[in-house]
């Protein structure tokens, strides 16, 4: 909420090189003690190699599992099980690291690399959140904050400020918004709070100490209150609007700003440009390298399909992308080359309400039905990932004649890039009825992180590579 809150993370990364490093050291010390029949040493150049990508991976791992966020007040048991897997997939890290550039290291070496890190972490994270709490309250500044506004979300917005005690914020007190003779003298939450008319905040500015104060009040008092606003400016204190005032608005919210004008944006889709890079370049890089391993297959199965039955080896189609544009979609042809004109005849049949899907589909091919198990006929959509079009990981692109037919809270799936594999794909596959496919892509929408993306590819391998859950 406040960046001391943004501090703590940064002292949580800081601390991870320190005890990494001590942890690197007390393993290279203890491998080097117990003189094993293969001798063990590092040059200089290498140690320091190997310890700067060490901490980069450790602190990289961290950022990416998102730990630093949820250390200052952690459940042990999320706290103990973060760190086990931020240390083995450091540990894993470094071996292929190892492999790549032939850096010959002990194994007894990065068992206790792993092993120790993962003591120390965990124990100074244990503890951490006690430490950090004493520090703030013994050295740290108090950070005074007032709320304008009476009403029950400015009462909310207190609490919270309360419970943020442990960060060093203290409440100093309200400003009703309006000279109203009905607002209260006090208020009464975890303590008692004055309640100052809006008039007073020019003298409370000079008499008292204010750090910050947040606006929790209507939009429709907002305006009225622009000469508080303004003076706020010319001291120098911070200001806050709580925009709670569409409570049912579920979107994140953050301010950007287009030339000089500020513009308040409602995000109700994943819109970090960073992480959404980084995706891309990992779409970019896996649907080249997998269009080049797989290039003699997916020649040697479009000539199959041509020598099994006529027409031709790829099928396409128009789908709906991302915030809906349109883009010509590639697979294998699984099916009859006749398959989109016998649609309208076999609707009764589908097993969906909106989707078109039938158990044991009469339009496949003998070869398409293999093709389909085995998920074999979406390889060509790697180009369709490389172009841009999908992403390896999303909500499966539809066809533009299914989307018409979507609620309105099922277009919002529209708001992320399609993908060759998603959550409910790794779900039940096929057996997943179609509300509940909907749904399971709100949940990745609203949960997405580059973890999760990794998740649901490593947990599609064993499906697609034994078949489970496919018509």
């Amino acid at each position: 909420m406040f960046s001391r809150h943004r501090r703590a993370r940064v002292i949580f990364g800081l601390s991870d090189i320190i005890l990494v490093s001590l942890a690197f050291e007390a393993a290279y010390r203890t491998r080097v003690l117990l003189h094993l029949e293969r001798e063990f040493f590092f040059t200089p150049d290498k140690k320091a190699l190997i310890l700067t990508f060490s901490l980069f991976s450790w602190v990289a791992i961290g950022l990416w599992l998102e730990i630093y966020e949820k250390l200052d007040s952690g459940h042990p048991r999320v706290i103990l099980r973060d760190t086990a897997r931020q240390c083995g997939y450091g540990a894993l890290f470094l071996i292929v690291f190892e492999y790549v550039f032939r850096l010959d290291m002990s194994r007894p070496f990065l068992v206790f690399f792993s092993v120790y890190a993962w003591v120390i972490l965990l124990l100074f994270r244990l503890t951490a959140g006690r430490l950090l709490g004493v520090l703030r309250r013994e050295f740290a500044a108090p950070h005074y904050v007032m709320v304008v506004g009476t009403g029950e979300r400015a009462l909310r917005m207190a609490e919270a400020l309360e419970q943020s005690i442990e960060y060093g914020v203290r409440l100093r007190g309200f400003l009703s918004e309006s000279p109203d003779a009905h607002a209260p003298a006090e208020i009464f939450l975890g303590a008692r709070y004055p309640v100052h008319p809006i008039a007073e905040l020019p003298a409370i500015l000079r008499q008292h100490v204010v750090d910050e104060i947040i606006f929790s009040v209507g939009s429709q008092s907002l305006a009225e209150l622009e000469e508080s606003f303004l003076l706020c400016d010319e001291e120098g204190v911070r200001t806050r609007v709580a925009v709670d005032f569409f409570p049912h608005v579920n979107s994140t919210v953050s301010l950007d700003r287009l030339g000089s004008t500020p513009l308040l944006t409602f995000s109700a889709a994943p819109y970090d440009e960073i992480r959404l890079l980084v995706k891309r370049i990992t779409d970019i890089a896996v649907a080249a390298a997998g269009l080049l391993v797989l290039a003699p297959f997916l020649v040697m199965i479009g000539v199959l399909i041509r020598l099994t039955s006529p027409g031709p080896a790829i099928f396409r189609q128009v789908r709906c992308g991302l915030n809906g544009r349109r883009f010509l979609f590639y697979k294998f042809r699984s099916m009859c080359e006749n398959a989109e004109e016998m649609k309208e005849s076999l609707a009764h049949l589908s097993m969906r309400e909106t989707a078109f899907k039938i158990a044991d589909d009469p339009r496949l091919t003998g070869l398409g039905r293999y093709l389909r198990k085995f998920s074999i006929d979406e390889w060509p959509q790697l180009w369709n990932v490389l172009r841009g079009d999908m992403s390896l990981v999303g909500p499966r692109p539809a066809v533009p004649s299914e989307v018409d037919q979507y609620q309105t809270w099922q277009r919002r799936r529209l708001r992320m890039r399609p993908g060759l594999t998603c959550l409910w794909a790794v779900c039940g596959r096929d057996a997943v009825d179609f509300e509940t496919w909907m749904k399971m892509d709100m949940q990745y929408i609203d949960n997405w992180s580059l973890a999760l993306d990794w998740k649901i590819l490593l947990r599609t391998i064993p499906r697609v590579l034994t078949g489970r859950g496919a018509n």
